[in-house]
């Protein structure tokens, strides 16, 4: 789509969204392993209207997540950006990789740069992730970027109740860390 601003990384390129992507988006969003902490597996019809909510909120909001492009191979990753779905605790910072590319850095480098994009185009305090309480990876990804853990809070999401912890980074957080790099 090109509506969505292109950003890379030393490694990735965050782009729009292609028809193409739908496969590979499918194969991430039926994989329990992947989903454990995101809702139940979807099956192909649910992972079209993922995809088409995932443009949509570049529509409606003016950010949004992108799809995340490696570049050595031009393998479509999975997810990262900024939402703010309706009855959303503020705007988040959120991850979704296939599994086979956990443990590389890839969350924490799109995440940071997906954070830059919100503080320097969005007139944000603060950026949030939403992170169950037992996701110790997640958590150790929110760290790498900046991000504290916050209060306790309870999404509700097609019709559960699932804990989170509030992580975040203000304005003034990231910006001490920018001009300490």
């Amino acid at each position: 789509m090109d509506a969505i601003p292109r950003l890379e990384t030393e490694r990735l390129i965050l782009r729009g969204w292609r028809e193409s992507d739908f496969e590979p988006l499918a194969a991430i969003h039926s994989d329990p392993e992947v989903m454990t902490f995101l809702g139940p597996v979807q099956e192909r019809g649910d992972a079209w209207r993922s995809l088409s909510g995932l443009i949509g909120h570049w529509v409606l909001r003016g950010y949004g997540k992108w799809a995340v492009e490696r570049k050595s191979d031009g393998a479509m990753m999975g997810r990262v950006g900024l939402i703010n779905p309706e009855g959303w605790p503020g705007v988040e910072v959120g991850w979704t990789l296939g599994k086979q590319y956990w443990g590389n850095g890839y969350a924490s480098e799109a995440a940071e740069a997906a954070i830059r994009y919100g503080f320097l185009t969005q007139p944000l305090d603060k950026i949030i992730s939403c992170i169950a309480p037992e996701n110790f990876p997640s958590q150790a990804v929110a760290k790498r970027v900046g991000e504290t853990k916050g209060a306790r809070a309870t999404l509700r999401i097609g019709g559960k109740d699932y804990p989170v912890d509030l992580w975040g980074i203000t304005r003034e957080t990231w910006l001490k860390r920018q001009s300490a790099a």
